[in-house]
């Protein structure tokens, strides 16, 4: 079967037939507000590929110069308004939260599973986000931190003389510090199949929710069946066994919080989609500002080696804690800055569950409202000369609701302090006993979804003589 000729034709088809739709059946909301200015582009497509195939910043200054900062468009097979002010995310996120529930493309939504913790509000979602906490507030993270720091140092000494793609080594740490974080060490036999399954998974996330056999999303659908099938062999396995574990799975399934299996599985794959791709994406961003910035890497190396005379002076074993993690100023302003300038979640999903009026303008019931995180981190009314990496500038703790990398209210993420560990413990190694290069151009910025340096910024890595 040609399956070009065939995607080709289904897309005239629901072309048309949205187009009908629309025409016969026009929205009839009782308000008369009007709808936000913009445009919602091609029926069912709309400006997906416009956003998606370029840089986000023009895709958002191109809208924001013709519309305002409060405008319509449609994603991913839904109609959304995209709001740009630090206020109107307050709005959105804390002050009239319970108007918005969180949410996600219909494909996103499918794929994580309905019973994540992402797309609740309320009872339910207050029970995950207890649990979910239990396993990454700063005494469980203790815990893990030397098993973090093997993970940090196999991966490195892995990657030592040979040119890599930073981005996907990257993925591969954080998708083990994950696992860990989860399972602790009980999912060893299932690893392979589990990286397998999810990376499948992952390349169907942001695809159009088409369950046709050759589409993406087709293949996703199959990946996260089997996900969920070995998921629940581990499930068997601790049953069976008897294991208590102090995890994330330990929480989820004890007695007392009362979640099924299937929600279990959900909620596992949507910590996994939560922990990977951003970290990695952060972690091969700093790599690149601090190969592009010397100074700043010297700054950074001075302060991690300070950490490790300090532990040779006092004759304490060289291994990282807690409290050193604590003593990385100047890193961890590295970290936010890279959260700023590449602001790698360009905005978070939300849905209106009632209409909602805001700034003389209607917000109907069932469309997605998206806070535009990257356009409030690059405003120079808030950052000054905005596109400069300049980790000075969080010396002074930016204004409420300027600076969001892991969103705000009570659906901020709750795994944003296991992330920054598991970045200043890889950075504590690579600094102080490697040395890397960047390997040909990389000026270049590739967008699908997140913003990656061009190829995913292949380096060589070469141990400190």
């Amino acid at each position: 079967m040609d399956f070009s000729a065939f995607f080709f034709f289904l897309f005239i088809f629901l072309s048309i037939f949205f187009l009908l739709i629309t025409f016969f059946f026009p929205s009839n909301h009782p308000s008369k507000l009007p709808l936000p200015p913009g445009s919602l582009g091609w029926p069912y497509i709309g400006e997906t590929f416009q956003l998606y195939s370029q840089n986000p910043n023009h895709f958002f200054a191109s809208k924001i110069k013709k519309f305002g900062s409060v405008f319509k468009t449609h994603i991913l097979g839904c109609p959304c308004v995209m709001i740009s002010s630090p206020e109107a995310a307050k709005f959105v996120l804390v002050s009239k939260a319970h108007l918005f529930k969180p949410t996600f493309p219909a494909s996103k939504e499918r794929m994580l599973g309905k019973q994540a913790i992402f797309f609740h509000q309320g009872d339910y979602h207050n029970k995950l986000r207890k649990l979910v906490l239990r396993a990454f507030v700063p005494e469980a993270i203790k815990n893990v931190i030397s098993s973090i720091e093997s993970i940090a140092k196999q991966s490195i000494q892995s990657w030592e003389g040979k040119e890599i793609t930073a981005f996907q080594e990257m993925k591969t740490y954080a998708f083990n510090v994950a696992l860990l974080s989860i399972f602790g060490n009980d999912e060893l036999p299932y690893r392979e199949d589990l990286k397998r399954c999810y990376y499948i998974l992952e390349k169907g996330y942001n695809s159009m929710p088409i369950n046709l056999p050759g589409t993406l999303f087709h293949k996703a659908m199959k990946a996260r069946k089997e996900l969920a099938q070995i998921l629940a062999k581990i499930l068997l396995t601790r049953r069976q066994m008897k294991l208590d574990r102090n995890d994330l799975l330990g929480s989820f399934m004890e007695d007392k919080a009362g979640l099924t299996d299937d929600q279990i599985a959900d909620n596992i794959i949507g910590v996994i989609f939560a922990a990977r791709d951003t970290t990695a994406s952060i972690l091969t961003w700093i790599l690149k500002y601090l190969g592009e910035n010397p100074s700043v890497l010297q700054a950074v190396t001075e302060e991690q080696e300070a950490i490790v005379r300090g532990k040779e002076e006092s004759g304490e074993e060289n291994v990282l804690s807690w409290a050193d993690t604590k003593k990385m100023p100047i890193t961890s302003r590295v970290i936010q800055e890279t959260l700023r300038v590449a602001s790698i979640l360009s905005f978070t999903f939300r849905e209106a569950v009632e209409d909602v009026e805001y700034e003389g303008y209607l917000i109907p019931k069932g469309w997605k409202v998206l806070p535009l995180f990257r356009n409030i981190h690059h405003s120079p009314e808030i950052f000054p000369n905005p596109d400069k990496f300049d980790p000075s500038r969080f010396e002074v703790p930016p204004k409420p609701n300027t600076f969001m990398p892991f969103g705000n209210g009570t659906h901020a993420c709750p795994g944003n302090e296991l992330a920054k560990v598991e970045i200043l413990v890889l950075l504590h190694h690579l600094t102080t006993k490697y040395r890397w290069t960047m390997v040909g151009t990389n000026n270049g910025i590739q967008y699908g979804p997140f913003p990656l340096p061009q190829n995913g910024l292949p380096i060589k890595l070469s141990h400190k003589s």
